[in-house]
């Protein structure tokens, strides 16, 4: 399982999924930003998109 967590004031946002399922994390981060009521907006959306990279690329980075 991979793990994505940011911490923003009062409030901390954890994701954990399988490899192979990013493309719906990603899309619970639009949905989440979407969402009026949320306080995860945009920017955090982005941060965590490209906090989900650098691992997939550190674990890319390790198989070779």
């Amino acid at each position: 399982m991979r793990r994505l967590s940011l911490v923003k004031g009062e409030h901390t946002f954890v994701f954990q999924y399988p490899p192979g399922a990013e493309s719906q994390i990603v899309a619970s981060f639009a949905e989440l930003a979407g969402d009026p009521e949320s306080e995860f907006d945009w920017y955090d959306a982005a941060v965590l998109s490209y906090q989900m990279g650098r691992q997939i690329e550190a674990e890319l980075s390790a198989e070779v």
